[in-house]
């Protein structure tokens, strides 16, 4: 016989006693024990509130890793139910490890309830990003965060709709339209190209391509417009100095009649993207053809009318002969083609940096933590749960779908495969709490002052409306012992224990905003179906290829000349890339019938009447800024919608 030793802790709140019969079974990879009924010396005192009690439970053999255990009380006769509330539950094994199991849950009611190992739910996915929950598949979740029936049914329609492409009431795609606005082409070509798209059964390409960016995709006001109000606004930063490995000169570039660059930066006017992450990468292959991916620096200036227009692209990170500086006084599709391997590195930027770690991985290791840290009576618990929501499956389905081997990422993309795990490396390198903080972030890359900067201004005010409801000073976090162990669960599997750079009071305010605000400006930007006739107020970026190509394969030009309209039409990704990358976007961006927008709870967690209160004024405050965005987009030429609080959803739950 072995002998597994049981500690149950009852949390230390009113009400919380049972005076039931509480018994316990044990499952572990090698077997379970038997029903106990757990007796100890203290009688009926091992469950009352605040009590820590010792169990013994004997098993033939070694049930191995412990991984769920059951509890459930029998009440006595003649004695009323009653509810408890367990707070965790320790074992020790005969090989001497301890298992957790968080409850931090009512039991009001004689029926089994089961729990998972809480050191069982992290999983590592690989080596130097953050980790995942532990789990193979949907149904191997906790119960409590998987889809809703309503969710998993539409999400299973659309996944089956996005292999046909095909969305109701838009007008179906002329496939030759692509051809003929990018550039005149031979009606054989054009069949050629509908046929082979009828071979990956796209037969229906029913998809609105936003008419804004078909019409001005080419134009450098539009490229510089995307730096800032993009799908990615986090690269930009104001430039005071040029890198040395960017040799721009004076006598290279037109400012406008506004002097030389080195006036410029004084001023404020010069403005960097740097792709650095990107250098030295092995592109993916596909189709059998190899892809390429550069590592560009460009170089943006702000104009007298206060518009920022793009001066210089240099396509990788080392000067070279074989490496031009690109300059909008150069040929047509010399500049273009510059611009487009830059759109290409910003989509795989986007994705993977932006997109899949700094919102849906970091959301994953806020999520985990909170279920294994901070009890159900926790008020920030109460508070944060509502934007976990759907945040773990959606996660497991990603890398099941998505970034597998077999996934659409891996295998459409230039930067599946081995870039991949990289570039998300580099990123959690690079990653600071303050570079997650809206305010300091901004400051940091100097761009307090950019004029039509609507990602910044709305952001900010956001940002403020979400901070103000956390606590208010350092002493009050420092106290809070679950939310200290919550915090450093974080740190250890999301930062991986990196040094810490950033106050735990800012820290709190951003996971709120980085699991809710961030991922909707990342999705809904990409695609977005909600309204199809608002095409122009909720236009896409990503769904027009030439604008965000998912891959490139032809290298770029080593000497300028060399680049005609024919070269730039066969360095577009192939037909089943464009499809595989577009209907991946339709599907990530298509919203589910029980959306739930920003700062509305449908289960309400709190009862007391001051966070109530407090839930009310913050809803109110959301409610003021979605009217005043509506109200400046009026305006617009092309209205910025992305960080409308009515329209984005309240977790990262697609």
């Amino acid at each position: 016989m072995v002998e597994y030793k049981v500690t149950v802790s009852t949390t230390n709140i009113a009400t919380a006693t049972t005076f039931s019969n509480v018994f316990i079974k044990l499952v572990g990879t090698d077997g379970e024990s038997d029903r106990t009924w757990l007796l100890s010396l203290k009688g009926v005192a091992s469950f009352f509130r605040g009590a820590v009690s010792s169990f013994t439970v004997s098993c033939p053999a070694s049930l191995g890793k412990l991984v769920l255990i059951e509890l459930d009380k029998q009440r006595l006769p003649f004695i009323p139910e009653d509810s408890w509330f367990p707070a965790k539950v320790e074992v020790k094994s005969p090989e001497g490890e301890t298992y957790h199991f968080p409850i931090y849950r009512w039991i009001t009611d004689n029926e089994v309830h089961r729990f998972r190992e809480g050191t069982g739910y992290w999983d590592v996915y690989a080596e130097g990003i953050p980790h995942i929950i532990k789990a193979e598949s949907p149904s191997s979740l906790p119960s409590e965060v998987r889809f809703s029936f309503t969710k998993s049914t539409e999400f299973d329609i659309q996944s089956h709709s996005s292999k046909i492409f095909k969305c109701s009431n838009v007008r179906l795609l002329d496939l030759s339209r692509f051809l003929r606005i990018v550039g005149s082409q031979k009606k054989s070509q054009c069949n050629s190209y509908i046929n082979k798209v009828q071979t990956h059964e796209v037969h229906l390409f029913s998809v609105l391509f936003p008419e804004y960016v078909q019409q001005h995709w080419k134009e450098d006001a539009l490229f510089a417009y995307q730096f800032l109000n993009g799908v990615n606004p986090m690269l930009i930063r104001r430039c005071t100095v040029l890198p040395r490995n960017f040799p721009v000169t004076d006598d290279m570039v037109c400012l406008h009649g506004q002097g030389s660059l080195g006036d410029e930066m004084k001023k404020g006017n010069i403005f960097l993207c740097d792709y650095k992450n990107f250098d030295g990468l092995k592109a993916n292959t596909i189709n059998g053809k190899k892809q390429y991916l550069m590592a560009p620096l460009i170089l943006l200036h702000k104009t007298p009318e206060h518009k920022l227009m793009p001066i210089a692209i240099q396509l990788k990170q080392t000067p070279a002969d074989d490496n031009p500086i690109f300059l909008p006084t150069d040929s047509e599709y010399d500049w273009l083609i510059a611009k487009i391997f830059v759109r290409s590195t910003d989509f795989n930027e986007h994705q993977l940096n932006v997109h899949l770690l700094r919102t849906h991985l970091l959301a994953e290791v806020f999520a985990v933590s909170l279920l294994r840290n901070l009890p159900m009576v926790h008020p920030l618990y109460k508070l944060l749960v509502p934007h976990t929501r759907y945040t773990l499956q959606i996660n497991l389905l990603a890398r099941i779908r998505l970034i597998s081997e077999s996934g659409v990422f891996t295998q459409f993309t230039s930067s599946g495969g081995e870039a991949m795990a990289t570039i998300l490396k580099r990123s959690l390198a690079s990653v600071t709490y303050s570079s997650l903080c809206i305010p300091d972030d901004i400051t940091e890359r100097g761009l307090q002052n950019v004029p039509n900067f609507y990602y910044r201004d709305d952001g900010l005010q956001l940002w403020d409306i979400i901070n103000s409801y956390y606590y208010k000073t350092d002493a009050e976090v420092q106290k809070d012992s679950e939310l200290q162990k919550w915090i450093l669960d974080i740190f250890e599997h999301g930062f991986l224990s990196q040094p810490d750079k950033g106050e735990i009071k800012i820290y709190l305010g951003l996971i709120l905003f980085k699991s809710t605000t961030n991922h909707h400006r990342i999705t809904q930007s990409q695609f977005d179906f909600r309204d199809i006739s608002l095409s122009i107020q909720e236009y896409d970026y990503g769904g027009w290829m030439p604008n965000t190509p998912t891959s490139l394969q032809l290298p770029p030009p080593t000497t300028k000349g060399t680049t005609d309209e024919t070269r730039m039409l066969q360095t577009l990704p192939d037909v089943n890339a464009t499809v595989q990358g577009m209907a991946s976007l339709w599907l990530l961006s298509k919203p589910s019938s029980d959306f739930v927008a920003l700062g509305q709870y449908p289960e309400e967690h709190f009862s007391e009447e001051v966070p109530r209160k407090l839930i009310k004024d913050f809803q109110g405050e959301l409610g003021v800024l979605s009217a005043a965005i509506k109200i400046r987009n009026q305006s617009l030429e092309i209205p910025y919608t992305c960080m409308d609080p009515a329209e984005f959803e309240n977790s990262v739950a697609i």
